[in-house]
């Protein structure tokens, strides 16, 4: 413990809202990496499964749900007690990152989230359209509060591993790609100059390619969703309508595609769930593989921020979605979720690190339609080392976690840098602090196009022009 470094002083209270797989493994990380005053901390989740692990430490918990009603009253006096900058990480599902980060900037309390959530009902609110319960409606509402208020006390918004850590990564794989093309590698230092040289380098777009190994030393009994990260979190996700940052190359959209009538532009969505969408993607350790289109805030941030042009009619943007492949257990209970016509499974369990037997959680970039064809670039992290670096988590968990962690130093230090995006941050920092908790991290080129090793046993409607189209990602 003592060669770990610290990372700086945290001189206020510190609030953690929630502590489920998440908050329970982001907390080491804090006690390695900071100074605080113990007795200043206070964590609050309506579950009191693992209060024991706070005990233990001393930690004040509070065992009660943050609501819309009660927000104000129960996180002011605990963010403004004593002297300090007081500090807000909200590690919760259900209650609305809009609301928290804005009473924390009213008080000067530093913020940070890995999702924009909202109160609880926005997920599977029946009367709402599509369009209202996408990530795309819950981003707009973080950008339009930052145009109200900008600059104050600085809130980072989304920054885990998806959404996050991947920003960074896409930058760090741009400069890869130009370093073996030939092509200017120094770093740009705007967000006009990081989209030109993506579009320089001829990307077409962007897929956060992830595949989970691990395998749980137990198989999967019935009527139970097993995942080895939150499972609320991955099914309100999943039953939101898939979305995809759509780019300017793109010859082709689905029958039941939709585009934005206002807002940043950069993205569509489909009128179908994310988690029973599928797509063809790549990574390093299975090859090809299929993975599920699940709305994610950086396919649509990503899109945005390397959009070269005005909105509304660029000149150019990428494609990015995500291509998810979660653990077997989880393809498993989501087949027998969608079985029953979207029916939950009436138990939820997160896949603890004593649970699993083995595997990586293989999460990157796969940058395509380049000089060198595609690029994957990412964490190969194992949950044996994962054991041997961080208690309370898989290795899903830790590169959540310690993408966390990189935030919060960050924000630390450049407290007055407004809402953020990770897309803003400073990649390189922040990769600095995590790369430690990342296991391997390394970059592949690879020949493989969505075209390669179809059987051609039935017709197919593909374009073969350009084998990184849509169309062709898209499994139908």
């Amino acid at each position: 413990m003592a060669d770990w470094p610290v990372h700086g002083t945290i001189d206020g209270p510190i609030v953690m809202i929630g502590f489920g797989s998440i908050g329970k493994g982001t907390l080491p990380l804090i006690e390695r990496h900071f100074r605080f005053d113990r007795s200043r901390m206070v964590v609050i989740d309506p579950v009191d499964t693992d209060r024991a692990i706070l005990d233990e430490r001393g930690i004040r918990f509070i065992h009660q749900a943050v609501t819309r009603d009660n927000y104000r009253a129960l996180l002011e006096p605990l963010l403004t007690a004593g002297e300090g900058r007081g500090f807000c990480v909200n590690l919760s599902v259900d209650t609305s990152s809009l609301d928290l980060m804005r009473l924390c900037r009213e008080l000067g309390v530093l913020y940070i989230d890995t999702v924009v959530e909202p109160w609880l009902g926005f997920y599977f609110d029946t009367s709402a359209g599509p369009e209202a319960r996408s990530n795309y409606a819950l981003r707009e509402t973080i950008l339009q509060e930052k145009a109200r208020a900008p600059g104050g006390t600085t809130a980072v918004s989304c920054c885990g591993a998806n959404p996050g850590l991947v920003s960074w990564l896409v930058k760090q794989a741009l400069l890869d790609i130009a370093r073996d093309t030939g092509a200017p590698s120094a770093a740009p230092t705007t967000r006009e100059g990081w989209g030109r040289l993506m579009q320089t380098l001829g990307v077409k777009g962007v897929h956060i390619a992830e595949r989970d190994t691990q395998r749980a030393k137990s198989p999967k009994p019935m009527d139970v969703f097993w995942n080895t990260w939150s499972v609320e979190g991955f099914l309100s996700e999943g039953f939101q309508p898939s979305e995809l940052g759509f780019g300017t190359h793109e010859r082709w959209m689905p029958e039941n595609a939709r585009r934005h009538q206002t807002g940043c532009q950069s993205a569509i969505y489909l009128l179908q769930p994310g988690a029973n969408t599928r797509v063809r993607t790549w990574c390093p350790t299975p090859g090809a593989q299929y993975g599920f289109l699940v709305t994610h805030n950086e396919s649509i941030s990503i899109a945005d921020y390397f959009t070269v042009g005005a909105p509304e009619a660029p000149e150019f943007r990428p494609t990015c979605h995500y291509a998810y492949h979660p653990c077997n257990d989880a393809v498993l209970s989501l087949h027998e979720l969608f079985g029953r016509a979207g029916k939950h499974q009436p138990e939820l369990h997160v896949l603890g690190e004593d649970e699993i037997i083995d595997g990586i959680d293989e999460l990157g970039v796969l940058v395509y339609g380049h000089a060198r064809n595609a690029y994957w670039y990412g964490s190969q992290l194992s949950i044996d080392e994962t054991r041997e670096l961080a208690p309370n988590q898989n290795a899903t968990g830790l590169q959540v976690t310690s993408a966390v962690l990189a935030g919060m130093v960050w924000a630390l230090e450049n407290p007055e840098a407004g809402i953020v995006e990770a897309d803003e941050m400073d990649f390189a920092r922040c990769l600095e602090i995590q790369r430690p908790y990342l296991g391997p991290v390394k970059g592949y080129y690879t020949e493989w196009t969505p075209l390669t090793d179809r059987p051609g046993l039935f017709p197919e409607d593909l374009d073969t022009s350009d084998p990184w189209q849509f169309r062709n990602v898209l499994v139908r």
